[in-house]
């Protein structure tokens, strides 16, 4: 099937959750002003730990956000985030009086459920004290809490989502795999409107303290949080954990257009790779993300050179930043220091399964502003990274076209495109 013939997918929803704000425009607004929401952890006691800060969601209220109480009965702070996002995403698709729910369906990443540490800690306690041989027994609530799916669910109830159903947990890639694969079931013609994204809420002392004894997180700044994560800068020593939600509405274009609703822009490519190289680091040569932001490209029909703007995974760990700078610069060839590069980790933290939802919430606003957000507290460019990485101001350019990338542990790559409402690059003239 040619790419004219296969089926359009368009966002005409988004919402948010995150360090920077609360729903998604004020979170656009923060990243295009390239403001900080890296700050002190309040999630628990941190201050004996070798790592004090995150990019941490302020001032969220589940029950103003999540209105009903049967929807937000049994959900974790993640997942309640998920929904408050799924809400605002809705709301702003508009109504859909005179569709059909079993055309409508969810596709979300987020870490699969677990004891929390503080749980284990607290059944060894009353083993060691008491001698209670015992199961440890916790309330059927306790377990839905942890169930990843129940925010998926709570979202399809909300949407009255009935067709396709897709719960992925591919780490710090899970947003970008669930809003490819309700892309893949739009176009496919198995579902005509996709809730999708990824939540995540991993400042927890158990996964602030796995990954600092991994040597994953940056242990700069403990008193100026804001000038913790550094991106491509020359400083760089590891990333900031993030938390918060991102949810899109995906669509196909002609069911978009009949309901009238507004459309914000389109997913014109996706693809998804594996390094199989290490669990943890990237691969110098730039591995699999080569693999996938070439695939992407070419599923969307498009050139290097139709590209404007690259949303970096952009950890600010050493690694991972030298190995995406030499993936973009294979890729796209001389046009890649046309381009512009930039990371919201910088930022937000890392939102780790919703990490690409925020970078699709750049893209939206980068094509429909015009505007590329900055990468913020890259003030010694590192001589071996020689892209524009957009230092601490945000640029006004013209762009057609934004390439999304997500890379995880595990060696697992997801890439898509984002294109804005008007027609796709190249296709304004014949080429």
């Amino acid at each position: 099937m040619s790419r004219d013939e296969r089926r359009r997918v368009v966002v005409t929803g988004i919402g948010a959750v995150t360090p920077l704000a609360n729903d998604a425009p004020g979170t656009w607004k923060a990243l295009a002003c390239g403001r900080s929401g890296v700050r002190t952890i309040s999630t628990f006691d941190a201050s004996t730990f070798p790592v004090r800060i995150a990019g941490q969601v302020t001032g969220f209220d589940v029950t103003s956000a999540v209105p009903e109480r049967r929807h937000r009965r049994y959900l974790s702070r993640g997942a309640g985030y998920g929904v408050a996002a799924a809400v605002e995403a809705l709301a702003q698709a508009g109504p859909l009086t005179g569709t059909d729910p079993y055309r409508r369906g969810v596709s979300v990443g987020g870490t699969v459920g677990r004891v929390e540490l503080q749980q284990l800690a607290d059944m060894s306690w009353l083993l060691e004290s008491t001698g209670h041989s015992k199961i440890f027994r916790q309330s059927p609530a306790e377990v839905l809490e942890r169930d990843q799916n129940v925010g998926p669910a709570v979202m399809a109830d909300i949407g009255d989502c009935r067709g396709p159903f897709v719960s992925v947990s591919t780490a710090c890639a899970g947003a970008a795999h669930a809003l490819g694969e309700a892309y893949l079931r739009i176009q496919d013609g198995d579902a005509d409107m996709m809730l999708a994204g990824g939540y995540d809420a991993l400042t927890t002392w158990m996964d602030v303290l796995g990954f600092a004894l991994l040597g994953a997180l940056t242990q700069d700044s403990p008193d100026e949080p804001d000038r913790a994560c550094k991106p491509f800068d020359a400083r760089r020593n590891g990333f900031v954990l993030g938390e918060g939600a991102v949810i899109a509405v995906l669509e196909e274009r002609e069911h978009a257009i009949a309901r009238g609703a507004t459309v914000l822009g389109e997913i014109s490519g996706y693809a998804s790779s594996l390094n199989a190289y290490r669990i943890t680091d990237s691969p110098p040569d730039g591995g699999g993300a080569i693999t996938a932001m070439r695939d992407a490209l070419a599923d969307a029909d498009l050139r290097p050179d139709d590209v404007d703007y690259v949303v970096a995974h952009g950890t600010g760990t050493p690694g991972n930043d030298a190995s995406e700078t030499v993936a973009i610069t294979e890729v796209f060839g001389p046009w890649a220091h046309r381009l512009s590069v930039s990371s919201p980790k910088s930022m937000a933290g890392h939102l780790t399964s919703a990490a690409a939802g925020l970078n699709l919430i750049a893209a939206l606003g980068a094509l429909g502003e015009q505007l590329v957000p900055p990468t913020i507290n890259l003030d010694r460019p590192d001589p071996a990274l020689t892209l524009d990485y957009v230092p601490n101001v945000a640029r006004a350019r013209p762009v057609r076209a934004v390439l999304v990338n997500a890379f995880a542990f595990g060696g697992t790559n997801a890439c898509f495109v984002v294109t804005g409402p008007g027609p796709r690059p190249g296709q304004e003239t014949p080429r």
